[in-house]
């Protein structure tokens, strides 16, 4: 009964680590893709437009910015990274959602 409860507690201990370890090379991956895109902001959209290529939308926002949409797979995990620009035609904005 002993040598159960300690394989478990132990079994239980590599699947926290071999978690967490996920969790940060993940959070490290995500850091280096806002520092990556995020020098965007500020700039000028034709630019961006230049060094990214087309986006796979464009739409308008609530407050008449237009928002550029660029969509993605990696490993069959799809990416999708928003860049605003305002009417000036600056990137005001930057977020993404499953990059990684």
């Amino acid at each position: 009964m002993k040598i159960k409860f300690v394989i478990m507690l132990i079994s239980i201990l590599f699947l926290t680590v071999g978690c967490q370890t996920i969790q940060n090379k993940t959070n490290e991956v995500v850091e280096k893709e806002n520092k990556k895109y995020g020098l965007y902001v500020g700039g000028d959209v034709n630019k961006m437009k230049l060094e990214l290529g087309s986006p796979s939308e464009d739409i308008i926002n609530e407050i008449g910015n237009e928002v550029l949409i660029y969509k993605t797979k990696k490993y069959g995990v799809p990416c999708e990274r928003r860049f605003e620009v305002n009417v000036s035609g600056t990137i005001v904005s930057f977020s993404s959602s499953g990059c990684f």
